[in-house]
């Protein structure tokens, strides 16, 4: 069975990964400009200030989406690109890039789909004290003005933040990206809250401002639980753990969904960090409930759970399963279990903003990049979305990530997500055997995937 009509078929990329460093256009640096000079912050010293230089090639790159059959684009727009300094003054230059990237997209058929912060913090503001400040809530708002008053007559599907788990939990608790800092619970709670203020914001300029109508969401990435048996106790143990606050991470889905879908946190989450959430949170709330149209989900692997003895626990050690170059377990069901909780819990169209795989790929003999690693992962995995679609979930799309290789963050370029190989001495560029794979699967409308039901 093919997928709905009308179903969102897409590819993914990030500014910083593939654009290379504003600072070198006349925009500003990022937090991830300093970083990257961090000695041993990022794998071989490597960093994003070439990338794919997407920036001067963008006319081949989305020529190439085109050549492939992808009809849509999900982007993000690099803040000190078209604010240098995060706030006041607009680098003109950078903010007519995406004006043409846009342009681009539509004339080669192509709908672009933005977001508007994936990670890159103007450096200024970190100065001023980043996330931590609450002023950071109306900087993003006037951020989200100038992108919206520029593109909101051309672009009609937006999201506001991608992963808040983790550019805050690895920016701002472990330190392993940047910006590199290590708080304890009070700040991490603090930044969480006003990144959610930021999200509330901004989803009120989109939807006022988007001339085109407007398509709003966002793209978390909490855990996602799968039952270890199709037993209704798993199931229950799956869902159970899946939307519980109790272990004191980052990771946890409803401490970031409830607010934005429910315009509240969680009871347990409450119970457990309640005295140290910043001041007067409670008035914030109703800011924060800007409910999207959709539910977005980057979703990559999947951890088993079952119903034990003392209540639900999460199957820690799983002998011999297949992993991916990012020691990620290969677990396909994760497209079928995530979306289905998910749409039980917020009922939400699901679109899966990312889902990919790290692999190391190279050019072989004959000129050509083989990956049937890849078409296999990616078959299974979205057979999975289609089999939850089948059983009453609502599937809107799917982008899979990523369209290019590009700057893994603090693994610089040592994994390769992308569908299109790329040559980072001479920026050429190669399709994978992947990228025709899927511009059959886009023609086809998913029905020559081949994995069963239950793979």
């Amino acid at each position: 069975m093919a997928f709905p009509d009308g179903f969102l078929w897409g590819v993914a990329t990030a500014s910083y990964q593939i654009e290379g460093t504003p600072s070198a256009a006349g925009g500003g640096g990022s937090v991830w400009d300093i970083f990257c000079r961090r000695p041993g912050a990022v794998h071989a010293g490597e960093s994003g200030a070439v990338a794919c230089d997407h920036f001067n090639r963008y006319r081949e790159d989305v020529a190439l989406m085109a050549e492939l059959g992808v009809p849509n684009y999900r982007m993000s727009i690099a803040w000190p690109r078209v604010l240098p300094s995060g706030t006041g003054k607009v680098d003109e230059n950078g903010l007519a890039f995406y004006d043409r990237l846009v342009d681009e997209l539509l004339a080669k058929g192509i709908q672009p789909h933005v977001t508007l912060f994936h990670w890159d913090l103007p450096i200024d503001l970190y100065y001023k004290g980043s996330w931590l400040n609450r002023d950071i809530v109306g900087w993003f708002e006037d951020y989200a003005k100038v992108v919206v008053d520029k593109l909101g007559d051309r672009v009609a599907s937006w999201m506001t933040l991608n992963e808040p788990q983790v550019f805050i939990g690895m920016g701002y608790q472990s330190g392993e990206h940047a910006p590199g800092d290590k708080y304890d619970w009070p700040e991490i709670l603090r930044i969480g809250h006003h990144a959610l203020l930021a999200h509330g914001v901004a989803a009120q300029v989109i939807r006022s401002g988007a001339k085109k109508g407007c398509d709003l969401g966002w793209a978390p990435v909490g855990g996602t639980m799968c039952p270890a048996s199709d037993s209704k106790e798993d199931i229950e143990a799956a869902r159970q753990i899946m939307f519980s606050c109790q272990d004191r991470n980052v990771w946890g889905n409803t401490w970031w969904n409830d607010p934005i879908f429910f315009g509240r946190y969680p009871e347990d989450g409450l119970r457990m960090w309640g005295e140290q959430m910043p001041k007067g949170w409670e008035k914030d709330m109703e800011t924060i409930f800007q409910t999207p149209d959709f539910f977005g989900m980057n979703t990559y692997t999947g951890s088993p759970a079952k119903m034990g003895e003392d209540g639900p626990e999460v199957v820690k050690h799983r002998q011999g399963i297949g992993r991916t170059i990012y020691h990620w377990a290969v677990t396909p069901e994760a497209l079928y279990w995530g979306p289905r909780f998910f749409f039980e819990r917020y009922g939400k169209p699901i679109v899966v903003t990312e889902n990919g795989i790290g692999l190391s790929d190279w050019v072989h003999l004959d000129g050509k990049v083989h990956d049937p690693g890849r078409i296999d992962f990616l078959d299974r995995y979205i057979s999975q979305f289609r089999k939850a679609g089948e059983d009453g979930v609502a599937i809107k799309g799917y982008f899979q990530w990523s369209f290019m290789d590009n700057f893994e963050w603090h693994q610089g370029y040592m994994h390769r997500f992308g569908l299109v190989y790329v040559d980072y001495q001479s920026q050429k560029r190669i399709p994978k055997d992947s990228a025709y794979w899927y511009r059959d699967t886009i023609a086809s409308n998913g029905a020559n995937l081949k994995a069963p039901a239950a793979s």
